[in-house]
């Protein structure tokens, strides 16, 4: 299918784009920045933060560029001294009501909001006036929400609203009171939340935050490693962020082609056995003599088990199951296979189970 082109100017600059793109789309790809608090490119957009304003020849005020479609003949400027103010202003009233605790915060070095106050100059408490002072929510154990730190951009409402299709939270009361909550502020369980995580992958400031994350070490200075999820066979990406040695998170990768940034409850939240102390590194092999099969035994590698090398440990294997097939029959074996391993694994051990084995005895987890 063809799209047609078209042709504008953005700050002098001739460019062109595909029809039905929007400014701010227009902008990123040509590589002109704009700034933004309420877009996230998996969303469909709404223009609620103002911040990415733009101004259009023949326009009298200027347009969020996130709602705003690219025509032919537009002559937009993205940066001007009206705009500065108008960011400026619009940043320093969410400054009035937010926590001047920067410097305790999690978030540090990765809050869009501290970077576009940075960036326009905005100053703290030039707008005076009532300050929320709302409870945190610590109802489950995943999530921390601080409502004092929401700057309203409704980007945790929108994911789970529209992408995750859940509607556990929603924007709740009115003008100064309003704030994401959960119907008549119930607590977070099983029954109306899947504990995704998608609202905290989507918030850009410090109001949601991953409680296993915290005080382990910001995300600024940590290093990303870029690798796929290990939990099912869909082969979602996301970055490890790495301190000392240790993952202090798990963090979206928007690029990934399956995903988009998106993961379930175990991709972002359950990470921590790589690094348990009871994790099994090596081969083991059953301590001859052991005859005791007892929960308490059979646990404890100690007493129930001996480590060994690859080599030896495959050997073993090899030759159990040549045994075996050699006093019961090829159909006596079969091999069952899981989906956290990708397609050309599985594959691989059906092949191996048909021509080394000789059976068709072949199953995966994730049939049903």
């Amino acid at each position: 299918m063809q799209h047609s082109t078209i042709t504008l100017k953005i700050n002098g600059k001739e460019i062109s784009c595909q029809k039905g793109m929007t400014l701010l789309q227009v902008c990123r790809d040509a590589g002109i920045y704009i700034p933004t608090l309420c877009h996230d490119d998996r969303l469909e957009p709404y223009g609620a933060c103002r911040l990415c304003i733009v101004e259009v020849k023949g326009q009298r005020r200027p347009l969020s560029s996130c709602t705003t479609p690219a025509e032919e003949g537009m002559e937009v400027i993205t940066e001007s001294d009206n705009l500065i103010r108008l960011r400026k202003s619009v940043l320093e009233l969410l400054l009035s009501n937010h926590p001047n605790d920067c410097m305790l915060c999690d978030k540090t070095g990765a809050c869009t909001l501290q970077e576009l106050a940075y960036r326009y100059g905005a100053r703290y408490g030039k707008y005076m006036g009532e300050m929320w002072s709302l409870p945190k929510k610590e109802d489950n154990p995943f999530i921390s929400y601080d409502p004092n730190k929401c700057v309203l951009c409704g980007r945790c409402v929108n994911i789970c609203q529209n992408l995750v299709m859940k509607g556990t939270i929603d924007m709740t009361g009115r003008g100064f009171h309003s704030k994401p909550d959960t119907a008549f502020g119930k607590e977070l369980n099983p029954e109306i939340c899947l504990f995704c995580g998608q609202c905290v992958s989507a918030c850009p400031v410090g109001a949601l935050t991953e409680k296993q994350a915290m005080g382990k070490g910001r995300a600024l200075g940590a290093k990303r490693i870029k690798t796929t999820c290990s939990y099912c066979g869909t082969g979602c990406n996301f970055y490890l962020n790495v301190r000392d040695n240790k993952i202090v998170n798990v963090t979206s990768d928007y690029d990934a082609p399956v995903n988009k940034g998106n993961l379930c409850i175990k991709g972002r939240f359950g990470y921590e056995f790589i690094q348990h102390p009871d994790r099994i590194k090596t081969p083991l092999i059953r301590k001859h003599g052991v005859t005791d099969t007892s929960p308490d035994v059979m646990s404890d590698p100690q007493r129930a088990f001996r480590e060994a090398t690859w080599d030896e440990a495959l050997d073993l294997v090899a030759k159990r199951f040549t045994e075996l097939k050699e006093k019961y029959g090829a159909d006596s074996l079969g091999g069952f296979s899981s989906s956290r391993c990708t397609n050309e694994e599985n594959y691989l051990l059906a092949k191996w189970v048909r021509v080394a084995l000789g059976t068709n005895n072949v199953d995966n987890c994730a049939r049903v």
